[in-house]
């Protein structure tokens, strides 16, 4: 969780945004998850981005999609959590965030199955995000 008086800020980059919307719109009537790997900038980072106020920034660099239609399979989730975070430790990125579609437009709740996950990875990386 962030500290008191520092926000968090997440920047999706364009990569990322492209495969979890392709992976919706390849199952669009089935649910579809994914994984969001990236890193965490804090100001003291560099870069021309850095917040200049000490806020950290979430990057989210890559989605990895998991499941569309079951997404329930515990066995498969973790072992492709595994796997997911050993390439990105050796690319120096950590898992982030999840992503979560529905298979109806109107269903606006990431239901127990996604909540679980989404809670899971924020145990591991606190400044985690959900999207939905």
């Amino acid at each position: 969780m962030a500290t008191t008086g520092q926000k968090v800020k997440y920047i999706l980059s364009q990569r990322a945004y492209v495969k979890l919307v392709l992976h919706a719109f390849k199952y669009q009537s089935l649910a579809v998850n994914g994984v969001l790997i990236g890193r965490l900038r804090n100001a003291g980072d560099g870069g021309e981005s850095a917040d200049p106020k000490g806020n950290r920034e979430v990057v989210v660099e890559d989605a990895v999609p998991l499941f569309h239609g079951q997404l329930a399979l515990l066995p498969m989730l973790e072992l492709a959590l595994m796997q997911i975070e050993s390439y990105a430790s050796t690319e120096n990125l950590s898992i982030v965030g999840y992503y979560h579609g529905n298979e109806r437009y109107d269903d606006v709740d990431f239901g127990n199955v996604g909540s679980r996950i989404a809670a899971k990875i924020a145990d591991y990386f606190p400044d985690a995000c959900a999207l939905l």
